[in-house]
């Protein structure tokens, strides 16, 4: 029997998938759950198991080519006493041959990993990608899909999304020409000065799936949040003391070291109660608040990028179960482990540029959250203490950024207060 394998769909706002590794040819044998491909998306890197036993029959694309997810991508053969025909089936270099496989007798598609909720699957018209959304939207407005897959998107893979529907809307009702056209027809913009000079000495590197991915979400971000940074100073002479003399007898009882993270994200999850509206996000002209805290934190992984983990229900743990969650979150990370759901589902994002050696950064809001908070490293500055005297403290500069559009500075001064009154007040033996 022969099995079809799609590009699965990795998320709900997931719409395409990179394929940076094949792990089988045409004519290997696979056994079941052995891993055929690696797929990298906007979200992350996943490995993908073969959902059945068989021998590789076909390959319909190359490492590097970028899929639209329920693309047809492989197909299995489970019985193996039918003679190989990989000498008619396209190679990793040709081109895609979906057309070719789509008159075949289609047996039912084998999702290679977990299968899109159905409330949150897009569907498609001549390649272009329509939400739910939309094509409701579409349909109350009499707007036939033949039309509507000329207006012009702005969301990823050129998504048509609701601002976009609703500009179009506007010029239609105007009687001004469609989106489209009036795309085509609008001044091109002035051409971007050079990046090198001629005859300049430079290597070109080209970008990998991570890079691009980090690249146009940080710009997204930009574009999208007005930036505030709210920094101040956090004397961690206490907390430095305490786990000083406790950090080997954490390590025999947990099996892993206790960080200064741990402390940190246990403020965070005290002041965000305090400030529920920095834990929500925007939604049009709506503000979404989020019930639950779900903490998302940084992690610099060798060769891959940056990742972001996220802790869910941090509201709902005490320290212990915080540095539980991370330790495991950051071995999955490190060994290229991490699911979907470890990565999505974030209400608020903690990163740590201390331990590069970093005094103070102002990080990028990890959309559609509210809010980052980032820490620089730990040293010894002269202070002034409250008798005036000079006392030899161990010093750290903590960053709050923003969103201006919801959190005001009064709001995220004082929860960057909170956080730093917490850290310097709180009695961390109690804690343990």
């Amino acid at each position: 029997m022969r099995h079809e394998i799609v590009m699965p769909q990795m998320g709900e706002s997931i719409t395409t998938g990179t394929i940076t590794k094949w792990h089988k040819a045409p004519g290997d044998k696979i056994a079941l759950d052995e891993i055929l491909l690696e797929i990298s998306t906007d979200k992350v890197e996943s490995e993908i198991p073969s959902p059945v036993e068989g021998r590789i029959e076909e390959l319909f694309f190359k490492e590097g080519d970028t899929v639209d997810i329920q693309k047809l991508i492989a197909i299995i053969e489970d019985d193996l006493s039918v003679p190989f025909k990989g000498a008619a089936a396209p190679h990793l270099n040709s081109a895609p041959a979906t057309t070719t496989a789509e008159t075949k007798e289609a047996p039912k598609a084998v999702q290679a990993t977990v299968p899109a909720a159905p409330s949150t699957q897009t569907e498609s018209h001549d390649d272009r990608f329509i939400t739910p959304l939309v094509k409701a939207m579409a349909s109350e407005a009499g707007v036939p899909l033949t039309e509507l897959a000329q207006v012009k998107g702005t969301g990823a893979a050129g998504r048509v999304n609701k601002a976009d529907f609703e500009t179009y809307l506007t010029t239609r009702k105007s009687g001004a020409a469609p989106a489209a056209q009036t795309a085509s027809a609008a001044p091109a913009k002035a051409p971007s000065a050079p990046a090198f000079a001629p005859g300049e000495r430079t290597t070109i590197v080209p970008m990998d799936n991570m890079r691009k991915t980090i690249a146009r979400n940080m710009q997204a971000s930009k574009l999208t949040s007005p930036h505030v940074n709210s920094i101040d100073e956090i004397d961690m002479t206490n907390l430095v003391k305490f786990r000083e003399g406790f950090k080997k007898e954490f390590e025999k009882q947990e099996g892993f070291s206790l960080t200064y993270t741990h402390f940190i994200l246990y403020a965070l999850v005290q002041a965000l109660k305090e400030f529920p509206i920095v834990n929500a996000s925007i939604d049009g002209d709506n503000i979404i608040m989020k019930k639950d805290i779900n903490l998302g934190c940084a992690v610099a992984v060798p060769g891959s990028g940056l990742v972001v983990p996220v802790i869910k229900g941090a509201d709902n743990l005490n320290i212990r179960g915080i540095a539980r969650a991370l330790d495991i979150l950051v071995k999955k990370a490190k060994t290229k482990k991490l699911t979907m759901d470890d990565m999505t589902g974030g209400t608020y994002t903690f990163t740590n540029n201390g331990s590069f050696g970093i005094l103070i950064a102002t990080p990028v809001i990890l959309q559609p959250q509210l809010g980052i908070f980032c820490v620089g490293t730990i040293a010894k500055r002269p202070i002034v203490t409250a008798d005036d005297a000079i006392a030899i403290r161990q010093m750290m500069y903590a960053t709050h950024t923003y969103d201006h559009r919801v959190i005001d500075g009064e709001i995220g001064s004082k929860f960057l207060r909170h956080v730093v009154n917490t850290l310097q007040t709180m009695d961390p033996a109690a804690l343990f």
